[in-house]
């Protein structure tokens, strides 16, 4: 069993992430701590200077909001983070950081330029210093 899952959430897709929390709640087997992790888009400093900064904070702190909720229907240890930045690598340096054992990653309907897995899922499989599951 693993001692610490990272299932980064994206919630604007599909439903995958239910399935990736159903795989981490196995692989934790109630004893392990499963981290529901989110990544803002970081935007460009001439996008992010039109935007007042309480919009910024507010889709942080509705995404945490949306992340607790969903963390109440885990069994077992949950964590909850909310990070800005570009997602592969910003969940790749969480784990390194974090001591991550374990990424579960639900992986979209990839284009052509990424005909297996979807870019972030992909980046994330070449380049993790740990076991990654791939959810297709």
């Amino acid at each position: 069993m693993y001692k610490k899952i990272l299932v980064p959430i994206a919630t604007g897709h599909d439903d995958k992430y239910k399935q990736a929390l159903e795989v981490a709640q196995l692989l934790a087997g109630g004893e392990g701590t499963i981290i529901l992790f989110h990544v803002i888009d970081e935007l460009p400093g001439y996008v992010t200077s039109q935007i007042p900064k309480e919009v910024l904070v507010d889709s942080h702190s509705h995404m945490r909001g949306e992340l607790d909720t969903l963390a109440k229907t885990v069994d077992g240890n949950t964590e909850v983070d909310v990070i800005s930045g570009h997602a592969s690598r910003t969940i790749l340096e969480y784990a390194e950081e974090k001591g991550v054992d374990c990424i579960i990653i639900a992986s979209h309907k990839p284009g052509l330029e990424d005909y297996f897995l979807g870019s972030t899922a992909s980046r994330v499989v070449r380049h993790a210093i740990c076991p990654v599951h791939v959810l297709r």
